[in-house]
């Protein structure tokens, strides 16, 4: 009985402390949408250059909570894939907290959170060139869409008007990122969050006309027009978003928390212990669990001696905690969450296992 409250209240407290920053962010995706236009969608393009700048520094912030809000900026395309990306590597989680709490010199947790922060910020930057550079590649995307990440239904245009809901590949979703606020409603009709009924009530017309340029371009045109106050509105959606994903979040980490319980923290840390490759390898396997146990074990280990400098910062450059389940329940292309973690098991091991080759690593 005492396992099972232990395990309900550790779940209960990961989820109630991102419940702030989901508020926070569907508050301003929700404004976004009600006052969209050229000049919103201007701004939004011209900070999406820079948003892994910002993401990188910001993810330097203890727990998980700006992790959950680029999630959710990323299923909006309000950000880039980059600025997701970098904010993930930059996040610390628990790392930071065990760090102060073991009175680690302060050099040490400078050069750890400025190697985190130096790598989100290349690597940001790397994937969003790299997106761009490939989307106008026409070979590319040739290839590309003879694999299973290439044309399929996009989830994004099931409740458009139009006849073609025939999605481009991977690359042509990606690139939509941080590009307008045109597809923040789209939020909204997966969620059924009520705020269409609330434009209705006060005769807001809503249109989506999605016109597709070439087979490499698509571009989506919403146009609001608002009479009246939408406040209450927004606040009604945002708290409707946030109920949905906490509790889909609450759930999960249940789940999570039982199992981590059951068969305990010390499997993982046998699982790391091994040579530096292999512990490389293994760590960011483990980064990749959606739970601050994953930082808290990696950098434990880390204090403890059993893990050197490069596989603890493979490991803990992609815990992200809970992010990833913020990514998973609102972004709904199964494809691009899947290419996702993927691709940050890479970036993560990739970075140890350069690390661990480098002669100055202390």
């Amino acid at each position: 009985m005492d396992l099972l409250i232990d395990i309900l209240l550790d779940a209960g407290k990961d989820t109630l402390s991102l419940v702030p920053f989901l508020l926070v962010t569907y508050l301003a995706l929700e404004t976004l949408e009600h006052v969209a236009g050229d000049s919103v969608n201007g701004a939004i393009k011209r900070a999406g250059a820079a948003g892994p700048v910002v993401g990188s520094l910001l993810g330097m912030v203890p727990q998980c909570g700006f992790s959950a809000m680029a999630a959710t900026l990323y299923a909006g395309r309000v950000v880039t894939l980059g600025t997701l990306v970098a904010v993930f590597l930059s996040t610390s989680d628990e790392m930071l907290p065990l760090l102060l709490a073991e009175q680690v010199p302060v050099q040490t947790m400078a050069m750890l959170l400025a190697s985190k922060a130096l790598i989100a910020l290349v690597t940001g930057f790397i994937v969003d060139a790299a997106i761009r550079g490939l989307r106008r590649n026409a070979r590319a995307h040739a290839a590309i869409r003879r694999t299973v990440l290439g044309t399929a239904a996009n989830p994004a245009h099931v409740n458009c008007a139009h006849d073609d809901h025939t999605g481009g590949d991977i690359i042509d979703e990606v690139a939509e990122a941080g590009v307008s606020a045109d597809h923040i409603h789209e939020l909204c009709e997966r969620d059924h969050c009520g705020c269409d009924e609330d434009e209705d009530e006060h005769g807001h017309d809503h249109s989506h006309d999605h016109g597709h340029a070439d087979e490499h371009e698509r571009h989506h045109d919403h146009s609001h027009s608002y009479e009246g106050a939408p406040i209450v509105s927004i606040i009604r959606s945002a708290i409707s978003h946030t109920v949905q994903v906490s509790v889909f979040i609450f759930l999960v980490t249940l789940i999570l928390v039982a199992v981590l319980e059951t068969f305990g923290e010390s499997a993982i840390e046998q699982f790391l212990r091994g040579n530096e490759t292999l512990a490389v390898l293994g760590s960011a396997l483990v980064g990749l669990i959606p739970n601050c146990s994953a930082s808290v074990v990696i950098t434990q280990l880390y204090l403890e001696g059993a893990l050197q400098l490069a596989p603890m910062l493979a490991g803990t450059l992609i815990s992200a905690g809970v992010g990833y389940l913020v990514l998973f329940r609102t972004n709904r292309s199964a494809r691009e969450n899947v290419v996702f973690l993927v691709m940050m098991y890479v970036i993560g091991a990739g970075w140890g296992l350069i690390l661990s080759q480098s002669p100055d690593r202390p």
